[in-house]
């Protein structure tokens, strides 16, 4: 008979995958989400912005929440919020509803990503403390893998709403058990107000950002609004910084920066998780609508990547202690940067099949991912004393998740830019009537998923030709996109080139605080 400890650990092993699968299920789901509401391509980035806009933002202050209220109580409080959003999500009438709903998801994942570990590592001690974790790292690599291709089944034989309510008795189970078994725990050592003043002015600062890049392809990066927003962006995040200076209990701890290895390490995570996000959100939207492909196929395209993440999890677990963290942070990001390329080709592959084409660049990217992913845990985890490694942990986490919002928002604008220089030339030169051309330029704010068969004073004998111009401009755009992602991944590599031994730079800093004794 399970313990109530073994039990918990199911709580909290379900409550993750809840965010797991819904972060890998709706790319998947966006080409049929964008179809039903006729949405644009800003529309459909702002669907995955917002859930990852509260949750960068968020995540430090949920962790310190749970630390000093009580974790059951936080925990369970996300499971809750994040569970109605899912419902709000599924029912949603208009995109504008759907995006606020994925914006109050994002709140309830902020509360409860960070309580699930800390649960754990209340809940267990010593060698079981390590076993528990291992258990929920292989449980959460599983229902990342299953994600992708339970949520294309489910869109292609039920409905994009489905890939949100499937939630429901996931939270039921966890309000279950967790009721029933979980104890209460909370850190005494955690004292004073919490930092919502770095909170807000984060949440506010990235907004400003994302909303300044998300309007550019529609209303052209010199427009007011544009500027203005971007502008106020990075002044409230230059704000944010001079705040988490001064406050006594700050969300953001940025003494850990001093700290060259670890400055540099949360760099590289910012340019790699960048790149890979991206390439997350645009694969979907090639393979389903360019290329013609089920929701079910795309999502088991992306199969290769959580597979060989999880099979290389423990042999690169070791490369740290075997070879120092300098090597594996160099060669993974490359080896990612060359899938990456590997995918832009992938992209232009019609007639092919993906296991000649896509399929290997995925498990490229896949086996830079797994030569990196521990290494750069590890090489976080050294550069920083015992005692900040869980806010180190932390950081780095909003930081990854950062990454993603913003690569989509600029990388979107490249998306636009290149899309329309390419697709109107085209469409010029197919000599259509005013009334089809006027439909036409509304139509390409979705880009791939323009609905041509919805214009009719388009000649019939113009449709095949209008939408094959489409479809071409788009897949050259998507490999633009995946060149400068590749280029991003590069970045990351030359990145972990630059980084020391940590133990040269734990001398340095010894020998630079002995002279100052002195």
């Amino acid at each position: 008979m399970p313990s109530a400890k073994q039990w918990t650990l199911v709580a909290t092993i379900v409550a993750s995958s809840m965010t797991f699968i819904d972060g890998t299920v709706v790319n998947v789901a966006l080409p049929a989400l964008q179809k039903s509401f006729g949405a644009t391509i800003t529309e459909v980035q702002w669907v995955i912005e917002a859930y990852t806009l509260f949750l960068a933002a968020l995540l430090l202050v949920g962790g310190s929440i749970g630390d000093q209220l009580g974790r059951k109580r936080v925990f369970l409080g996300g499971v809750i919020v994040f569970t109605l959003a899912s419902v709000l999500c599924g029912l949603a009438p208009t995109p504008t509803i759907l995006i606020a709903a994925r914006a109050v998801q994002g709140i309830g994942a902020a509360f409860l990503v960070p309580g699930s570990l800390a649960i754990i590592a209340a809940t267990f001690d010593g060698e079981a403390r390590g076993r528990a974790i291992g258990t929920w790292s292989g449980f959460s690599a599983i229902t990342t893998a299953i994600g992708p291709v339970a949520g294309g089944w489910l869109v292609e034989h039920a409905s994009w709403r489905a890939a949100f309510f499937i939630n429901v008795p996931l939270a039921a189970i966890v309000l279950l058990l967790s009721l029933r078994y979980m104890q209460e725990t909370r850190d005494t050592t955690r004292a004073g107000a919490l930092d919502w003043t770095g909170a807000a002015l984060t949440v506010l600062g990235l907004s400003g950002i994302v909303y300044g890049l998300l309007q550019w392809p529609t209303l052209g990066g010199s427009h007011p609004l544009v500027i203005g927003s971007l502008v106020l962006g990075l002044v409230l995040l230059w704000m944010l910084i001079v705040v988490e200076r001064r406050v006594a209990n700050p969300m953001l701890n940025l003494e850990l920066f001093r700290s060259r290895t670890f400055a540099l390490a949360n760099v590289l995570t910012l340019f790699l998780y960048g790149a890979l996000a991206m390439m997350m959100f645009l694969v979907p939207l090639e393979l389903i609508e360019v290329r013609g492909y089920s929701a079910t196929v795309a999502g088991a395209a992306m199969l290769p990547f959580p597979i060989i993440l999880f099979a290389l999890s423990r042999w690169s677990g070791g490369l740290v202690s075997r070879v120092g963290h300098r090597l594996p942070l160099t060669v993974g990001p490359a080896a990612a940067a060359l899938g990456i390329g590997l995918v832009a080709f992938a992209g232009g592959a019609r007639g092919r099949s993906l296991w000649t084409t896509l399929i290997p660049a995925i498990g490229v990217i896949a086996l830079g991912m797994a030569i990196t992913v521990a290494p750069l845990t590890t090489t976080l985890m050294n550069a920083v004393e015992s005692a900040h490694s869980g806010v180190a942990s932390g950081i780095n986490n909003a930081v990854s998740r950062v990454a993603g919002l913003v690569a989509i928002a600029v990388f979107g604008v490249v998306l636009s830019q290149s899309f329309q220089s390419r697709v109107m030339p085209r469409l010029d030169r197919l000599s259509l009537p005013p009334a089809a051309d006027a439909a036409i330029a509304g139509e390409l704010r979705k880009m791939a998923g323009a609905d041509v068969d919805s214009i009719p004073s388009l000649p019939n004998e113009r449709r095949v030709a209008v939408r094959e111009a489409i479809d071409i401009s788009f897949d050259s755009a998507f490999r633009i996109v995946m060149a400068w992602l590749a280029a991003l991944a590069v970045g990351a590599a030359l990145v972990g080139a630059a980084m020391v031994d940590q133990s040269g730079e734990i001398r340095r800093t010894s020998t630079r605080a002995l002279m100052e004794v002195r």
